[in-house]
């Protein structure tokens, strides 16, 4: 399995390249909250996948990451769309730099698992600093939307057995209700679809025949959300 802390850190540009290739998320999140005029918080943001979506109806939105090099990204596409309403901070989403009660909506794209995963020894006690985090940050009467993989390759949820105990405390301990989505990879050539995924999957795609000489790599999401 590639070093995915490297990627973000050092290869931020193709991992970009990945994710443009699977459908927005804007009519999910809208469907869930209404996000027009909220103040927004977009944990974990990555190089702006949901950031640079929503920040054309919110208030304003802070998008938050460890690597500044993915928040760059995400920096550039935002002000060349001309947006004014955004800032980014990087930071660790157990301690975020922000006002309590200062968002009316938190989202989080692929990322709390990393700290959720059961092959972190602490994977329980940082989640509970993470939930506090959140809870911390939004206002009363908020809305925490949280996505995560069910497993890339599959036409059927089939999540990672190291996030199975992440998912199960997210309804059962922290009360968030869940459905699964499609999120189907679209590339442009069947060489880029083998080039894109090896590298951020890894081998494991091809050897499992995920990919077989196409184009189209099936992708299956959770969606956890949360109304205060």
């Amino acid at each position: 399995m590639p070093d995915h802390e490297a990627i973000y850190k050092n290869e931020a540009e193709i991992y970009d390249a990945l994710i443009t290739k699977q459908p927005a998320l804007q009519m999910l999140i809208n469907e869930i909250r209404p996000y027009a005029g909220l103040d927004i918080v977009d944990v974990g943001a990555g190089t702006g996948r949901l950031t640079t979506v929503l920040a054309g109806d919110a208030r304003s939105i802070v998008a938050t990451d460890a690597s500044q090099a993915m928040l760059g990204i995400a920096a550039n596409k935002l002000a060349a769309a001309g947006h004014t309403n955004w800032r980014t901070i990087a930071a660790d989403m157990r301690e975020l730099p922000l006002e309590e009660k200062s968002a009316d909506l938190i989202v989080a794209g692929w990322c709390i698992c990393y700290l959720g995963s059961s092959n972190n020894p602490s994977w329980e006690r940082d989640i509970e600093k993470v939930m506090r985090e959140l809870g911390r940050v939004l206002r009363p009467g908020g809305t925490i939307i949280i996505f995560e993989t069910m497993g890339t390759g599959f036409e059927q949820p089939n999540p990672p057995d190291f996030l199975l105990s992440y998912y199960s405390a997210l309804t059962e301990k922290f009360g968030f209700s869940h459905k699964w989505i499609r999120l189907d990879y679209q590339f442009d050539s069947p060489e880029q679809a083998e080039h894109l995924t090896d590298f951020f999957f890894g081998e494991d795609m091809e050897r499992a025949g995920a990919l077989s000489g196409r184009a189209y790599v099936p992708e299956c999401a959770g969606v956890w959300w949360l109304h205060t």
